[in-house]
């Protein structure tokens, strides 16, 4: 069992959980994820190490309530436990040697960023990070990533915050005022992936793209979270969650991923009744 040491509410729809897990806190690094479970009967979700703590022992999750897993693991709280937490696994992000990157997060994807963009810069990296949110209310970790960009551009759908616009506009504003990066780390919904490296391909810059479609063993063994890179079949669990966005087949990853959203907000729909059943 793994206590939930704090949890704290982002935004409407996204919790972070600081979990204890001293095994898994010993040897994360940034881009690698653990798989959970919330109770004995619960599924295996897969969620990506936000941040780390090896002194105190503790690993970092923020995840989204898009589903029954997510929902009935946000109705736990500080002091209860978690059945099964294990990790880390995947490969870690590649951070060494790279001297001036550009870090792109969009939504939720900006908690997988985040902790790279952090590495980079503790590596000295010179950070230049871009977030982008549909509005003001859904912003997360603007603190966090400003303590470790040089600069930051904070993006917004309806302008609400920040600037108005797409993270592409203002990668595109940076590319075109001059600044040469080493490599593009991108990070967020499948659509906005596949543009922003649909931009840096015009320029001819290295872009990295986190893949994370549904995984169930995270052992490689059951298939599903494979994808179509460069024509050859890879397993993000096991092969990624990094991979060269160049390569990446998106179209093919987007109708995969959607082959499953009737069934998650049936089973979403279930869990909150069930929810608040429980609680009448």
């Amino acid at each position: 069992m793994y206590k939930i040491i704090k949890k704290e509410r982002l935004n409407p729809t996204v919790t972070l959980m600081e979990i204890e897990a001293s095994a898994v806190a010993e040897k994360a690094e940034p881009g690698q994820f653990i798989i959970l479970r919330v109770d004995e009967k619960g599924e295996r979700i897969p969620l990506t190490v936000a941040d780390f703590d090896r002194d105190k022992g503790t690993v970092t999750i923020i995840f989204q309530i898009v589903g029954a897993t997510t929902k009935k693991l946000d109705c736990k709280e500080e002091g209860e436990y978690i059945c099964d937490f294990v990790g880390p696994l995947g490969v870690a992000s590649h951070t060494e040697g790279l001297k001036k990157v550009a870090v792109v997060g969009g939504g939720v994807g900006c908690a997988i960023a985040y902790p790279i963009a952090k590495k980079l810069h503790n590596n000295g990296c010179e950070v230049h990070s871009v977030v982008g949110f549909r509005n003001k209310d859904l912003v997360i970790l603007e603190s966090e990533f400003d303590k470790v960009s040089d600069k930051l551009c904070l993006m917004t759908d309806d302008g609400s915050c920040g600037e108005k616009g797409l993270v592409t506009d203002a990668l595109k504003k940076l590319i075109d005022s001059g600044e040469k990066y080493d490599e593009v780390i991108t990070i967020g919904p499948l659509i906005m992936m596949k543009f922003v490296c649909a931009l840096t391909k015009e320029y001819g810059i290295k872009t990295v793209v986190s893949m994370n479609p549904i995984m169930i063993d995270g052992t490689g063994m059951c298939g599903g979270c494979r994808l179509s890179v460069g024509g050859e079949t890879k397993f993000a669990c096991v092969d990624g969650p990094d991979f060269d966005g160049h390569l990446v087949d998106f179209d093919e990853a987007m109708e995969r991923s959607n082959m499953y959203k009737e069934f998650e907000r049936k089973r979403y729909e279930e869990e909150c009744n069930l929810f608040k059943k429980e609680v009448n």
